[in-house]
């Protein structure tokens, strides 16, 4: 089983970042998938985790996950290094970051996300540009099945945008191949 763990301050989208991964793994790529969030009463900007668990075979463990395969934090200001700590074996960290030089260790892959939200979406909302550097990085779901997810669960103005925002980042990366995805993210005008 695949776990993903989402981190995001309440109102920025890391519910629906878990729910649209979900969507896509279970819709279109024929895979169980489990989505949910974990807060309390929290308000808007208050710190919010949620969880998407992946498996070729039905899933019963509906706990939260304590280790993720692939960690995606969408507000810089949430990360530090104990985090880390909550990776698997191998597990890689996809943090949302204006100053990628800031991150050396090699679990760790920075996306300037919240500068392309901007610029396509309008506001700094990044969860659909981070889940796709997720799905560039991991693999566990095709560009195709996840804007196939947004168009399923996003209203029909905000899916068109997004859509187009995962269309440009997937350009992107394919002329850049070997390049990392923060030397991708700063190609993308």
């Amino acid at each position: 089983m695949i776990d993903v763990i989402f981190l995001g301050r309440g109102g920025e989208g890391a519910f629906t970042s878990s729910r649209i991964l979900g969507i896509a793994a279970s819709l279109y790529e024929n895979e169980y998938a489990l989505s949910f969030p974990s807060f309390g009463p929290e308000r808007r900007g208050a710190p919010v985790f949620a969880y998407t668990k992946i498996s070729s075979e039905p899933i019963r463990d509906r706990s939260q996950s304590s280790k993720g395969d692939y960690f995606v934090i969408l507000n810089e200001s949430l990360y530090n290094e104990g985090l880390l700590s909550r990776l698997k074996e191998n597990g890689k960290l996809i943090l949302n970051t204006s100053h990628p030089e800031k991150y050396v260790d090699p679990r760790i892959i920075p996306f300037e996300a919240t500068r392309l939200a901007n610029e396509y979406l309008g506001k700094p909302i990044v969860n659909t540009a981070m889940l796709a550097a997720l799905a560039i990085q991991s693999n566990l779901v095709s560009m195709e099945s996840l804007e196939r997810a947004i168009q399923y669960d996003l209203p029909p103005k905000l899916a068109i945008k997004n859509k187009k925002l995962i269309e440009v980042i997937k350009e992107i990366s394919k002329t850049t191949e070997n390049k990392s995805l923060e030397t991708t993210c700063k190609e993308v005008k």
